[in-house]
């Protein structure tokens, strides 16, 4: 069978390229806006601001338009301002920190720093090899992190770090409807892209997420989303902090 050439499209003139090229990014900008003019209003307890909240990759409700928190900070902020007592001379390490949740805990505590695999932190530390002594800290936080890296053992030396009774508090990427959790070292990033939603994630947590942090000696417990709180404050329902305790 012969194959029918065809001859190549016409291109279009380059001012009315250009025309195009606005008219599609003020059609995106409206369909931004009309996401939030759609959206309920809600109260962030991060940093007090109360309005409609403004979408994230088209989701609505998300993120909060005056410091930028999204779901999993604004749970965070709240197991804080519920559960966790802040003493001042507690050592805190916050990975990956975001900086709403930073401008609250900096200022209560004496010896707070950020921590980061790439240089721009306070230091500048792997997580699955800390340079940091035998339990030398009291709280560890980290949000969104254990999904990147060799997990168990990023929560070996997250164990090894903090002191008896101190506190790792975590959240991740979890499908709750998922009983174990989905790994494939053998996946491509763009694999990875297509199942975990991120070429940058190595897995996607199921309902087994609490063994992993067991597993490494701590005590585990969490702290769920639920109503009213989801409707009040624009949380994800039934998304956790999960916080394991070292023994003493």
């Amino acid at each position: 069978m012969t194959l029918t050439a065809f001859p190549p499209a016409p291109q279009r003139p380059p001012e009315e390229r250009e025309r195009k090229r606005q008219w599609r990014a003020m059609r995106g900008i409206r369909s931004y806006l009309d996401l939030i003019d759609r959206g309920p209003e809600y109260e962030c307890p991060v940093c007090r601001y109360v309005g409609r909240f403004a979408p994230v990759r088209e989701q609505p409700g998300l993120s909060c338009p005056a410091c930028d928190s999204r779901p999993r900070h604004r749970l965070m902020r709240l197991w804080m301002e519920r559960e966790l007592v802040l003493e001042p001379d507690m050592r805190v390490l916050h990975f990956a920190a975001e900086p709403a949740l930073s401008a609250l805990i900096r200022p209560r505590v004496v010896h707070y720093h950020t921590a980061d695999v790439e240089p721009g932190a306070d230091l500048q530390l792997d997580m699955t090899a800390l340079d940091l002594p035998d339990a030398s800290l009291d709280l560890i936080i980290a949000n969104h992190v254990l999904e990147h890296l060799d997990d168990r053992a990023a929560l070996a030396e997250l164990h090894r770090v903090l002191a008896p009774d101190g506190l790792v508090v975590l959240t991740v990427p979890l499908v709750d409807g998922w009983e174990h959790t989905y790994e494939d070292p053998a996946l491509t990033p763009e694999q990875r892209q297509l199942r975990y939603t991120d070429s940058l994630h190595l897995r996607l947590y199921g309902r087994d997420f609490p063994d992993r942090i067991a597993e490494a000696g701590f005590l585990v417990s969490d702290f769920t989303a639920v109503e009213p709180d989801v409707s009040r404050f624009g949380l994800k329902r039934g998304e956790r902090v999960f916080i394991g305790q070292k023994p003493a």
